[in-house]
C-alpha cells in the first residue's frame, strides 16, 4: 500500500508539472484514487485532512482583495507615492515597495493587476523599457505573499500544520518572526532595483487622476488584519475562529457592492466565478493526498533519508533546505512542495534537537522566493509576462534570468541570514 500510494503521488506531481492549467482535476483525481483504496475514510477526509480554516481565509481574503482593487485605492496611493517622491528612481522604489507591502494582505496577481497600469504608464512617461519595472513588481510581490498569515497560500498552509496565529507571523515566544525576515529582503530587493533607476531625472510625472470610487474596502481590509490579531490574542494558535471572521467580512463586502453600489447580482456573481477557485480546489485534493502519503509512513522515510544525508550538521540541514526549495520553487509549484515538507522540515529539526522554526522557516523562505527564480515560477510573474507580450515587450527566459536570478538569490540569502541568527 505504501508504494502504490507513493505512485499515485508521484503521477499526481508528474501530471501537475506537465500541465499546470489542469492542476485540480489530477489533485483531486489522486484524491479519490487513495480514498477509494481505504487508505484515508471520508470521515478523516473531511474531519482531518482537508484545512476548512485555509480555505475559509482565502476564499474570504480574495474576495476583500477584488473589492479592494474595485475601489481604486491602491492606483490613488501609488499616484500620491509617485507625486511626493524626490526623483522618479525614488519613486520607482517607493511603488515596488508598496507593491510588496499590499501583497502582504492581497493576493499576488491581483497585486500585481492593480498596479501594472501604473508602473507601465510611469514607463512611458520616463521612456524607458517596461520590462525591468513589471518583473520587479511580480517579484516583489512574491516575496511579500510570505509575510503575513493572509498574504499567500503556503503562508495559510505553514500557519495550519505549525498552529501559528496572525500575530505568531510577526512575534513568537519573544523573537522577531517570519515577517521580518521578509521585511529584510524586501530592503535589499528595493536596494537591488534603485541600482537599476538611480540616475532617473528628477522630472515630475503627471499620471492620469484617479477617483476612489469608495473607502470601504479599506475599512474590511483594516478590519480583516486588527480582526485577526484580536483572534490570535484572545486564542492561541490557528483558529477556525480566523477563517469564520475572514469569510464573513467577504461575505459583508459582497452585500455591500450589491446593496449599497448598486452593481447587482449578476456581477457580484461574476465576481465569485473569477475567485481562484482552481487553487482551492487544488488545495483540497492535495490536502487528501499528502494526508494519505503520511498515513502509510513515507514522509518518515523521507525525513530519515535527509537525516542520513546532513549527518549532525546543523547548518548544512538549514542549506540543504534552503536550495532546493528555490531550485525546485523555480519549476514546480510550491504549494504541494509546502504541504509535503514541512513535516519532513519539522521532523528533521526534531531529531537534531533544534526548534522547527528553524527549517521550517528556511523552507518558507526558500520555496516562495525561489517562485521568483523562472518567468512561470510564481502565478504573478506569468500575469507580467503575458502584459508585457501583449505589448510588445515579450521577456525570454534569459531575460528574466537576467533580473530576477540576482534579487532571488540577494533577497534569499539576506532573509535565511535572518532566520539563522534569529532562530539558531
Amino acid at each position: 500500500m505504501k508504494y502504490l500510494v507513493l505512485a499515485i503521488a508521484v503521477v499526481m506531481y508528474g501530471l501537475v508539472i506537465a500541465f499546470p492549467h489542469k492542476k485540480a482535476w489530477f489533485t483531486l483525481g489522486a484524491a479519490l484514487a487513495v480514498a477509494a483504496l481505504g487508505v484515508v475514510s471520508p470521515a478523516v477526509i473531511f474531519g482531518e485532512l482537508i484545512n476548512w480554516n485555509v480555505l475559509l481565509i482565502y476564499v474570504g481574503s480574495l474576495v476583500i482583495a477584488d473589492l479592494f482593487i474595485y475601489s481604486r485605492v491602491p492606483s490613488r496611493l501609488a499616484d500620491g507615492i509617485v507625486t511626493r517622491a524626490p526623483n522618479l528612481g525614488w519613486g520607482v522604489v517607493f511603488i515596488l515597495i508598496m507593491t510588496g507591502l499590499l501583497s502582504a494582505f492581497v493576493e499576488n496577481v491581483a497585486t500585481v493587476l492593480v498596479m501594472a497600469p501604473i508602473a507601465l504608464a510611469l514607463s512611458d512617461k520616463m521612456k524607458v523599457d517596461p520590462r525591468r519595472f513589471m518583473m520587479g513588481l511580480a517579484v516583489m510581490s512574491n516575496l511579500q505573499g510570505t509575510a503575513t498569515l493572509v498574504g499567500d497560500p503556503p503562508s495559510m498552509i505553514f500557519a495550519g500544520f505549525a498552529g501559528y496565529s496572525f500575530n505568531d507571523f510577526f512575534f513568537k515566544d519573544g523573537k522577531a518572526s517570519i515577517f521580518f525576515a521578509v521585511q529584510i529582503g524586501m530592503l535589499v530587493g528595493a536596494a537591488y532595483f534603485y541600482f537599476f533607476y538611480r540616475g532617473m531625472r528628477n522630472d515630475k510625472v503627471d499620471l492620469p487622476d484617479e477617483r476612489v470610487k469608495s473607502w470601504f474596502p479599506t475599512l474590511l481590509l483594516a478590519a480583516l488584519v486588527v480582526g485577526l490579531a484580536v483572534i490570535s490574542f484572545l486564542f492561541e494558535g490557528f483558529s477556525i475562529l480566523s477563517g469564520g471572521f475572514v469569510f464573513a467580512l467577504g461575505l459583508v463586502g459582497l452585500a455591500w457592492y450589491v446593496g449599497v453600489m448598486k452593481e447587482g447580482r449578476a456581477q457580484a456573481w461574476r465576481l465569485v466565478k473569477s475567485l481562484d477557485w482552481e487553487t482551492i480546489l487544488f488545495l483540497v485534493g492535495i490536502f487528501v493526498v499528502v494526508g494519505a502519503v503520511s498515513e502509510t509512513g513515507l514522509l518518515e522515510d523521507l525525513s530519515a533519508f535527509l537525516a542520513r544525508l546532513v549527518g549532525d550538521s546543523v547548518l548544512a540541514g538549514f542549506a540543504v533546505i534552503v536550495l532546493v526549495s528555490v531550485a525546485l520553487s523555480g519549476f514546480i509549484d510550491n504549494v504541494p512542495y509546502i504541504i509535503v515538507m514541512l513535516p519532513v522540515a519539522a521532523e528533521l529539526a526534531s531529531g537534531m534537537g533544534l526548534r522547527p522554526e528553524l527549517y521550517m522557516f528556511g523552507l518558507l523562505v526558500g520555496s516562495c522566493l525561489g517562485g521568483n527564480l523562472t518567468p512561470f515560477g510564481a502565478s504573478a510573474n506569468v500575469v507580467a509576462v503575458g502584459m508585457l507580450k501583449k505589448r510588445g515587450a515579450a521577456v525570454s527566459f534569459r531575460e528574466w534570468l537576467a533580473v530576477a536570478g540576482p534579487f532571488t538569490a540577494l533577497t534569499t540569502l539576506a532573509s535565511s541570514l535572518f532566520i539563522w541568527f534569529a532562530w539558531r
